[in-house]
């Protein structure tokens, strides 16, 4: 991705809004994003620990590579996609503006209906999950004008889905997705295993059964995920002292991580996301 210059940094509005009280534990925030004329090239979509959902305002976003290597490219005007561990590709140039929502993976047998692990590493248009009601959302936010009125409206619909709570999560499993999330991923799997009382492959099989990760590479995408937050919050710090901060053995080993889960060293994904780093949000609201 062609690289602007500090004064050719894309015209762009962030803003971020946390969810109203009766989505705790399940959205965690929205992020509204508009871009009057971004550069042509890829946006790299991030492994992270939440489910990604997109609604776009204007046109639709195209994916120019998908997590599963089993899936094709694709244009989405909605859409869900799982936890994964691999890059997506997304395609920039012009306008383009959008709400991507933050999905808590427990949350979404009470949005979704499902498990996250349905979902697995795949994208899917958001009415192949909610049907008619993704069209009828989409439709109400692209004439809804301002982001409060787009983002309180996201709020309503949503908890309006929360009627009868499905089955929640198993306790067990809870409990060790919400200590890998703590603890940034640093507790082996077997000691997880070992506090709840069961063996590290019962474990790990019904940690993948809902959430679609196992913990071993979930403990990988939030040390992933600790990196990337250190470098968007000040990119020009010290590769060594990030490895350090977030759990890695060193730098190296750190780099062979963002490789595997980023398709590409530190240096190079700032190098492609410097304007877009430095946006950061306009606006943080509640």
């Amino acid at each position: 991705m062609t690289q602007p210059s500090r004064d050719e940094q894309p015209a762009a509005e962030m803003v971020r809004w946390r969810t109203v009280d009766a989505l705790r534990g399940l959205v965690d925030h929205y992020d509204g994003y508009a871009f009057a004329d971004s550069p042509p090239g890829t946006h790299r979509g991030l492994s992270s620990r939440y489910l990604t959902v997109v609604l776009t305002l204007d046109g639709p976003l195209t994916m120019t590579a998908l997590p599963d290597p089993l899936q094709a490219p694709g244009s989405y005007d909605a859409l869900v996609g799982g936890l994964h561990s691999r890059p997506a590709g997304i395609a920039m140039g012009g306008r383009s503006a959008g709400i991507q929502l933050a999905l808590i993976p427990a949350g979404a047998r009470a949005l979704l209906g499902r498990p996250a692990a349905e979902l697995g590493g795949f994208v899917l248009p958001l009415s192949d999950v909610l049907g008619a009601d993704a069209e009828r959302l989409l439709d109400r936010l692209r004439e809804a004008s301002g982001w409060a009125a787009r983002f309180r409206l996201l709020d309503q619909e949503l908890a309006s889905r929360i009627v009868d709570r499905p089955a929640a999560v198993r306790p067990e499993v809870a409990w060790a997705w919400d200590c890998l999330l703590i603890r940034r991923g640093s507790t082996p799997v077997a000691a997880l295993a070992a506090e709840v009382g069961w063996s590290r492959r019962h474990l790990t099989a019904r940690f993948e059964r809902e959430f679609g990760l196992t913990p071993k590479v979930t403990a990988r995408v939030l040390r992933f995920e600790s990196s990337v937050g250190r470098l968007r919050s000040s990119p020009h710090q010290r590769l060594a002292d990030v490895a350090a901060d977030c759990g890695y053995a060193d730098q190296a080993h750190m780099t062979r991580e963002w490789r595997g889960l980023a398709g590409c060293p530190p240096s190079t994904w700032l190098a492609e996301e410097f304007a877009y780093v430095l946006v950061g949000h306009t606006a943080e609201k509640s």
